[in-house]
């Protein structure tokens, strides 16, 4: 059974981003990323990651996945909405 964090540290961060611990220090200095430090660790709210995994990609791929998206919802929405149901 796997535990589901609501807040991560930096190395945790940076683990799933696959960046650096100092890309994500830099991130929380310059204000992307929304951190509270506690003694000498900061903790990213979990929410924080959605925006940030989403931002750090670029235009193109972003596209890609938007369309995607709505090819799948096109040629399946139907069963989406009845296992949505479930």
């Amino acid at each position: 059974m796997a535990i589901e964090l609501t807040q991560y540290t930096v190395k945790q961060l940076a683990d799933i981003l696959g960046v650096s611990r100092i890309a994500v220090f830099k991130k929380i200095q310059n204000g992307s990323i929304k951190a509270k430090k506690v003694g000498k660790t900061y903790y990213i709210p979990r929410k924080e990651l959605k925006g940030l995994v989403y931002s750090d990609l670029s235009d193109k791929l972003k596209n890609e996945i938007e369309h995607g998206v709505k090819k799948v919802v096109r040629e399946y929405g139907d069963l989406l909405k009845m296992l949505g149901k479930e």
